[in-house]
């Protein structure tokens, strides 16, 4: 039998080649050709990948932008909570406060020091602690506390209600959410200070809005007349000014009357706009957050875990089951766990005044199925 061996002397050749054309190119093209093929053939790696590894593999590189985005700019929306406060805050006082005393009667005049006080000392309280707390997060160490699944990211065991946040890098009990107007997570030894101050700057913006709607349309009328005067011929005199900037005495002269308005009448009636205008905005957008979070309480879920159970309501309806938050003890109880009310004064002092306490439990764990629904002996 005859052998042709041409054949192996064309591999050898063919091998040889591919060795020099693969040498030509860089390696930090090959590099990365290679690891852009490792990530196509993971996104069907075993049977259990779905359209939901496929979306989440793609749209990693987005998600970790806006991460590190928001972590950034973390620090500039709190310096932009705490200026928009602070200046609603100085014109309160500035404008508000000289018209209350000198135009409102004694009852009214005490109403409004000390609603308007008690709202700039909730909100600044409950700001600073939601801020400043610590979220909380699960030990690193090894302990002996319950988990229900291990971080892929953190590579440490994982409680009951606990998940990791991206932008913090970190896991976090009871998460909620991330709050970039707090650059803080929303979690278990912060979240009543969160809500808290959800509710009291809504409270806020609607009294400065319907205090303060009469100074509105006052204002706006005046600067919309002032800016008539403005595109008029010199030499017209002034006719209807507004309360804020004074009234024109009439002249018999022929002579023009120059307006009797100022910087600081213009910057006064400007002022009050931007108040109304800001604390209306406010308190219409942050109302239906703070209501969409006080629903999440009462059903004893977080935002989180109102996705989840969403998913698992549909999963188990097809196979004809009933889906029940282990986590919900009843409304009542909820609200009572959440605020940490234990007794009925601290409806008062830990409800309607600053208070530090800690919340319920230490997030680690959680009764499940409570067999009481009832209220709690509050």
């Amino acid at each position: 039998m005859r052998t042709h061996t041409g054949g192996p002397l064309v591999l050898k050749c063919v091998r040889v080649c591919c060795r020099r054309g693969r040498s030509r190119v860089p390696r930090c093209v090959r590099n990365a050709w290679s690891y852009t093929h490792l990530l196509a053939r993971s996104l069907c790696y075993n049977s259990l990948a779905s359209w939901d590894t496929v979306n989440e593999s793609l749209f990693e590189p987005i998600f970790w932008t806006a991460d590190r985005l928001t972590r950034w700019f973390g620090r500039v929306f709190v310096c932009l909570v705490i200026v928009l406060t602070s200046s609603i805050i100085l014109i309160a006082y500035s404008v508000m406060l000289p018209l209350v005393l000198y135009t409102y009667p004694p009852h009214w005049i005490a109403w409004h020091l000390g609603f308007g006080h008690w709202i700039i000392v909730m909100i600044t309280f409950h700001y600073y602690k939601a801020v400043r707390t610590q979220p909380g997060q699960p030990p690193t160490m090894k302990n002996d506390f319950p988990f229900v699944s291990i971080c892929k990211k953190c590579v440490i065991p994982k409680p009951a209600r606990t998940h990791h946040c991206g932008i913090c890098n970190t896991c976090i009990l009871k998460m909620d959410h991330h709050c970039p107007w707090l650059n803080n997570c929303v979690g278990h030894f912060n979240h009543r200070y969160f809500f808290s101050f959800c509710v009291v700057v809504t409270l806020g913006c609607m009294y400065c809005s319907i205090s303060g709607r009469n100074l509105f349309i006052e204002s706006y009328n005046t600067i919309e007349h002032l800016k008539a005067l403005e595109a008029e011929k010199p030499g017209v005199p002034v006719k209807g000014v507004g309360l804020l900037i004074g009234i024109v005495p009439p002249e018999s002269s022929s002579k023009a009357t120059p307006p009797t308005y100022t910087f600081k009448d213009k910057l006064l009636n400007k002022s009050i706009i931007y108040m109304w205008v800001l604390t209306s905005t406010v308190s219409v957008a942050l109302g239906g957050l703070t209501l969409w979070h006080a629903m999440l309480i009462s059903r004893g879920e977080t935002s989180i875990e109102r996705h989840i159970n969403k998913k698992e309501v549909k999963r188990l309806s097809k196979r004809g089951k009933v889906y029940k938050n282990p986590y919900n003890y009843g409304r009542l109880n909820n609200w009572k766990l959440f605020l940490g009310v234990e007794k009925r004064s601290h409806w008062v002092t830990r409800v309607l005044l600053p208070s530090s306490h800690p919340p319920y439990g230490d997030g680690m764990t959680w009764d499940f199925h409570p067999k009481r629904k009832e209220a709690l002996p509050v």
